[in-house]
């Protein structure tokens, strides 16, 4: 298998180019185009009914698509539905955890589960992180553009929970507000902030979500209308 991300960083597409018999793994809804020699069948995003369901509570979609070479080599085209970037991780049996949504693809091997966070659901600001474990390529979406940070041992950041992408499982965090007091919290806007301590890569993502909700809201027709 290869690969290549191209159009990057606002409206990235990866191009997953496969040999004859070999499979990849995609979110469901994200190809673009594909070669004739390719095969595509829809497949369950988790292991087993339990796996499923933590995959969905995560924030992927129930199912997945499967695709196989099975008629020759061939070419598939992928995008996410957010315009954004797409960035690569190849995992060698390890667990990187991600923000809803962020699994693009990958290595059909890959386990999806869930990782829940209480206190990001008290916030309203995200239930829980999807859990990637195995070994294989993976393939990672965001909203805007994408950029990281390696933290050392025992190093600690702080970044915006609208703005964390995905994060391997040596990187430990805690949520808390953004400010210590409750008018500083409101006057600045920010709200929760997730503090790492490495060692291990952060990958961010230079667009929230919820702000542009937030900004688009005013023009949203209502529901009476």
């Amino acid at each position: 298998m290869k690969y290549t991300i191209e159009h990057a960083p606002v409206y990235a597409t990866l191009k997953i180019e496969l040999a004859q018999g070999e499979q990849f793994r995609a979110e469901a809804g994200a190809m673009i185009s594909m070669s004739p020699t390719i095969e595509l069948a829809a497949t369950s995003s988790g292991k087993g009914i339990m796996g499923t369901l933590k995959a969905a509570v995560g924030g992927e979609s129930i199912f997945a698509t499967m695709f196989t070479a099975a008629y020759g080599d061939g070419e598939v085209i992928l995008a996410p539905s957010a315009p954004g970037d797409i960035v690569q991780v190849a995992l060698r049996d390890e667990t990187w955890l991600a923000q809803r949504g962020a699994y693009l693809a990958g290595d059909p091997s890959l386990v999806l589960g869930v990782q829940g966070s209480i206190k990001a659901f008290i916030s309203g600001e995200g239930l829980f992180l999807s859990k990637i474990s195995g070994t294989g390529e993976l393939f990672l979406s965001s909203f805007g553009a994408i950029y990281y940070r390696d933290l050392a041992i025992g190093e600690r950041y702080v970044v915006d929970t609208g703005h964390v992408v995905a994060f391997p499982s040596s990187v430990t965090y805690t949520i808390r507000k953004a400010a210590r007091g409750i008018f500083s919290s409101l006057a600045s806007g920010e709200g929760l902030v997730c503090e790492f301590m490495g060692p291990g890569r952060i990958y961010m993502q230079t667009r929230n979500v919820r702000p542009l909700a937030n900004l688009l809201q005013p023009f949203m027709a209502s529901s009476g209308a």
